[in-house]
């Protein structure tokens, strides 16, 4: 599992001002945006909410257990994401919640005309590399796991939005455009990495993760990668970051790690093997790259296996 990037906790309502223990709520409303936040102090099951707007759920503490769409139910955690389009009913369980324990989940309502205005500029200044692609919400992939990016942005919003400060309106604009972007490319990264080796013949990026992954223990170059997607190097490096919000190093760097980390699930293997296996000549560097992209070293990580 990849580290979780967990928002920033929110403060509870004391249990005295709550009009409700299940979903009571505090809504804050800009011009083009509704934060609310939920919060939930008692076992209660089949809880239904609807929006009229396409809405970003955020986790912040606790657990639930989603119904949406008619598919099979998932828990939902602090660090993970869940984007509902307008009209669709979430049906929604707290099997854990008490007062001692409330789960706290914010949804951000997102007017329509906002999110058309966003994706008309993407669309039209910086179009997809591929020209059968378009940047959209994807509602196949609506369960996230948050990016770094992506929680930032959520946080400095639900700043903004709670805070009595002048132009409140604008900054909030601001913040959701970058919002609705890191969301399309944390999408997009997750959608390329479940589904790339079908679409190696369509998708230029596509090829370059097969070649990574196929790769992963061996050095991997730019160049190599924008010659394997017919790009030169700048524009290979400038699409790819403008497309999934991090750059091909980085994103190589993150798969080695991915790699050592199911690695390191088998106790047979030392950390200085998994180093060495996923291309990392330098064990110092592993440990501190490791640390960075996970949050804690390779032995923390290795211990909270047990």
């Amino acid at each position: 599992m990849q580290q979780k990037f967990k928002p920033h906790l929110v403060p509870l309502q004391p249990v005295k001002d709550l009009k409700t223990l299940v979903e009571s709520r505090s809504v804050y409303t800009m011009q083009n945006c509704e934060l609310n936040v939920f919060e939930t102090r008692q076992h209660s099951e089949n809880v239904k909410l609807v929006f009229n707007d396409m809405v970003l759920t955020t986790m912040i503490r606790g657990k639930k257990v989603m119904h949406l769409f008619g598919s099979e139910h998932f828990d939902y955690l602090p660090g993970e994401s869940v984007i509902v389009p307008d009209n669709e009913e979430m049906v929604i369980d707290f099997p854990e919640a008490d007062l001692d324990n409330p789960t706290q989940c914010i949804a951000l309502a997102v007017d329509a005309a906002m999110l058309k205005d966003t994706l008309l500029l993407l669309n039209e200044k910086y179009p997809k590399t591929e020209k059968q692609d378009s940047w959209n919400i994807d509602i196949s992939c609506f369960h996230l796991q948050n990016s770094m990016e992506v929680t930032s942005a959520i946080n400095r919003l639900v700043n903004i939005s709670t805070e009595n400060i002048a132009a409140k309106d604008v900054l909030v604009d601001f913040t959701l455009k970058e919002l609705l972007i890191r969301l399309m490319q944390t999408q997009a990264r997750t959608l390329l990495l479940d589904s790339y080796n079908n679409n190696t013949a369509t998708n230029r990026f596509a090829a370059a993760v097969q070649y990574i992954k196929a790769h992963i223990s061996e050095e991997i170059t730019i160049d190599k990668l924008s010659n394997l997607c017919c790009m030169s190097k700048p524009n290979f490096f400038r699409c790819f970051k403008r497309e999934f919000g991090i750059s091909p190093v980085d994103f190589i760097l993150h798969e080695r790690i991915k790699m050592a980390k199911s690695m390191l699930k088998d106790q047979n293997v030392s950390i200085g093997e998994a180093c060495y296996a996923v291309g990392i000549n330098n064990l110092s560097y592993f440990f501190k790259l490791f640390k960075r992209i996970e949050g804690k070293t390779p032995n923390e990580f290795r211990r909270g296996l047990n």
